[in-house]
């Protein structure tokens, strides 16, 4: 087993890629803690008991620092010092263009996606250090490259994720730390799945794999990254996105693509 007696923290553990990363990070042997605003993280508890697996849940918000102190101090009394941290948590709830996006939205949004991940590794970055042994993974997205149309805080915020994580190797690497990004593409987590079947079926076009991406799929990547076969890996924004980010059409933007070519 890859993570066997590894401590694990995952936010965002309720559903999609952050419960398939719970349970694939606890099959290959990592105590796990679940991370989520909402309650259904009891849910992926429950399913990880069901397969043998220990889980301990710490339901907070990320955005609060004072919230992710008593979470994070909790979480450690359960289950000890922590050895990995995947910041997954994210929103993309506020559509809206520059022009229309609030300023309320978009505080939120950079507060969850990135503030967030910044107040869990604040936490655990001084234990991790003193131990010289550490695997962080930050959750971005394909977004963070090529930005997306009505989501400005959601690219915005995922984008911000990679400089956050180039800086924490080029101040921890000599700690044992590593801290790299992945970025998804279109993966076929609930949210997906509930999008209308149009703006679906042209993403899925745009993607040379011609495929939704499992969750499955960025899990276990994510175990790989954590593991101590992947101690060289650093600062490295790896894509799982079926080459979608080869495209050099924008998801959501086909009609206008389209407008262009012909005016053309």
């Amino acid at each position: 087993m890859l993570l066997e007696n590894k401590v694990a923290v995952i936010t965002g553990a309720a559903r999609g890629i952050g419960r398939a990363t719970a349970l694939v990070l606890a099959q290959e042997g990592a105590r796990v803690g679940l991370v989520d605003l909402l309650p259904e993280v009891e849910e992926t508890a429950a399913a990880m008991a069901r397969s043998g697996h220990r889980a301990a849940t710490a339901v907070f918000d990320i955005a609060d620092a004072a919230r992710v102190h008593e979470g994070i101090e909790a979480l450690r009394q359960m289950l000890g010092p922590i050895d990995i941290l995947v910041n997954n948590a994210g929103i993309v709830t506020n559509v809206a263009s520059v022009a229309r996006m609030t300023p309320e939205a978009w505080q939120r949004e950079i507060a969850v996606n990135l503030s967030g991940a910044f107040h869990m590794i604040r936490e655990i970055i001084g234990p991790m250090a003193a131990r010289k042994w550490g695997r962080i993974v930050n959750v971005s997205s394909v977004a963070a490259l090529g930005g997306l149309h009505n989501q400005v805080g959601y690219a915005a915020s995922k984008a911000g994720l990679l400089g956050l994580t180039k800086t924490v190797t080029l101040e921890h690497a000599r700690d044992g730390i590593t801290c790299n990004a992945v970025l998804p593409g279109l993966i076929a987590t609930e949210l997906v799945s509930a999008m209308p079947a149009e703006i679906r079926d042209s993403a899925v076009a745009l993607t040379p794999a011609r495929r939704l991406g499992l969750t499955d799929e960025v899990a276990h990547l994510i175990a790989f990254l954590a593991s101590e076969h992947a101690g060289f890996i650093n600062g490295a924004e790896i894509p799982i996105d079926g080459g979608m980010r080869l495209n050099a059409s924008s998801l959501g933007s086909r009609r206008e693509v389209g407008a262009t070519r012909r005016a053309l």
